[in-house]
């Protein structure tokens, strides 16, 4: 069924300017049940050198809570999210699903459902979305001790740079994986039960709507040209397709994939949003 991934921390985001990032030998073990989970949450800011503040960003498994990948970086930019979960995609195949918190790049508060550009290019994947509540960090309990561990064994104290940081980063993500035995797992290293996810990342195919009245393209503001209209959509999916279809009198639906986003009418030209069409927020996790 594929597997999860999950964040954490509001604002602590993969979209920071990435020194280096390690794949290391993260794995992703497969839980008892048919389903797997992944789970990803980058975080864990921490002091380096006098007058610096770094972080760590993370990824694991969900199952064995293994580490996939803990790198350092700082300075906020939404761009190196995309190369950084590319490259881990590359590596570990594609999630069946992400947990994320509400923070950027991973959601937006004011654009349509809060998602983001980087939540669209999930879902272009097929790859479900998963939000904690706000300030309940146990619906990533098992990431979130594994950030515990991660603290107390990498960075405390930190590193003089971020060169000499990532190297302890590489060296717990070893010794999580191949060395330290998991209750778990019954006292398995995570390295003997990985399995890696069978959905091969290929990018994006087009997007193409054949049983809708219209294909647009939504422009770079956010808006859709349709009919000598605008429409304002919102600004993360700019450059997707949608479909339109008219199913009433001066009245048209807008698609994205197979997810209705909301009605417009040919006055007003403005998008009432129907109900959250992603499924649910948060999903229970793979009992173990």
């Amino acid at each position: 069924m594929g597997d999860t991934f999950a964040p954490s921390q509001e604002g602590a985001c993969l979209g920071r300017s990435v020194t280096s990032w390690t794949s290391g030998s993260g794995l992703w073990p497969a839980c008892s049940k048919a389903r797997r989970w992944r789970l990803c949450a980058p975080r864990s800011a921490f002091r380096g050198r006098p007058g610096t503040r770094s972080s760590s960003g993370t990824k694991t498994a969900g199952s064995p809570r293994s580490p996939i990948a803990v790198g350092g970086r700082i300075a906020t930019q939404e761009q190196f999210a995309f190369t950084v979960f590319e490259r881990t995609f590359q590596d570990f195949g594609l999630p069946g699903a992400i947990r994320t918190d509400n923070g950027v790049p991973f959601a937006s508060r004011h654009a349509l459902y809060g998602l983001s550009k980087l939540a669209v290019w999930w879902l272009r994947l097929g790859i479900r979305l998963e939000r904690i509540q706000p300030g309940q960090p146990q619906q990533n309990g098992r990431h979130e001790r594994m950030h515990l561990t991660l603290k107390r064994e990498a960075t405390r104290p930190a590193e003089a740079n971020v060169l000499q940081q990532q190297a302890r980063f590489d060296a717990f993500v070893e010794r999580y994986n191949q060395e330290r035995p998991h209750q778990a797992l019954g006292m398995q290293v995570p390295a003997v039960v990985y399995t890696r996810s069978p959905r091969v990342y290929r990018g994006l195919e087009e997007l193409t709507y054949p049983y809708h009245d219209a294909t647009i393209t939504v422009t770079r503001c956010g808006r859709l040209c349709f009919q000598r209209r605008k429409v304002n959509l919102s600004q993360v999916f700019a450059g997707q397709n949608v479909g339109v279809t008219q199913v009433g009198e001066h009245v048209w639906l807008v698609t994205f994939m197979q997810y209705d986003l909301g009605y417009f009418d040919d006055e007003t030209c403005r998008l009432e949003p129907i109900d959250y069409p992603f499924g649910s927020r948060v999903l229970p996790m793979c009992s173990e």
